[in-house]
């Protein structure tokens, strides 16, 4: 089988860790680019966190937000300019965290956006801190000893935004297999369709492997994804107005 270099993917070094899920994700993100030919019309917000180095290997328009800001980013480029396809790219340290109201907002304002959230369980880039979705017993840099009930449980972002009535579209993937990769590409593809359509607000949910903040091999973080993070996050689809 011939490589075919995606044109809205750099041809450059990928610097993410060893394992990491994001130069997956990126690789899916310009391969739907192309095949949607949206190239010359879409716009990608980035965050504070690893999701920012998007602009490093995506080749086409980009601009950062604060932390957790994205949504409220995304909002105003598409409203000032209806005609572009604009996407957020957000870790759960921005999404969940200092986001998580700017994230209801707007999805409860309906705004026909694309939100691709990565989450891989821990603040990766500051150095592998808690976050709104590590699970119950994970040992992080700041719960060395495992998360408790007095630290809060895990944010279902999927199912919180079900309830939303102005939402759209809502689907939880993987990247722990090939055929779960397959249907992670599947899922943002339609999400991207659904603002081409304007069907409005579209969220997918990617769980992404982190070895370094979780100190294990890819091949373990692999196994722990399969084995403990998607029994706390169920995968599927939890909104669709089709």
């Amino acid at each position: 089988m011939n490589y075919k270099h995606p044109k809205s993917l750099k041809n450059v070094k990928n610097t993410y860790c060893p394992g990491c899920g994001h130069g997956i994700i990126h690789r899916l993100f310009a391969e739907i680019v192309d095949e949607l030919d949206i190239r010359e019309n879409i716009i990608a917000v980035a965050p504070v966190g690893c999701a920012v180095f998007g602009y490093f290997y995506w080749d086409f328009d980009t601009t950062e937000a604060a932390h957790g800001r994205p949504p409220a980013v995304a909002t105003a480029l598409k409203r000032v300019m209806p005609d572009k396809i604009v996407t957020t790219y957000q870790g759960d340290g921005d999404l969940a965290a200092i986001g998580g109201n700017e994230l209801l907002h707007t999805a409860n304002r309906g705004e026909n956006i694309t939100i691709f959230f990565v989450n891989n369980s821990c603040y990766g880039m500051t150095g592998g801190q808690m976050a709104p979705t590590t699970l119950l017993g994970q040992k992080t840099t700041t719960t060395s000893t495992g998360r408790t009930t007095l630290d809060g449980y895990p944010i279902k972002v999927c199912e919180l935004l079900s309830a939303i009535q102005a939402v759209a579209y809502i689907e939880r993937t993987s990247l722990h297999s090939p055929e779960h990769i397959i249907k992670t590409k599947k899922a943002m593809k339609k999400a991207l369709q659904n603002q081409i359509d304007e069907k409005g607000f579209s969220f997918v949910e990617i769980l992404s492997m982190c070895p370094t903040a979780w100190k294990e091999s890819p091949i373990n973080s692999i196994k722990k994804i399969e084995n403990e993070i998607q029994q706390e996050f169920k995968l599927g689809i939890y909104k669709d107005i089709l």
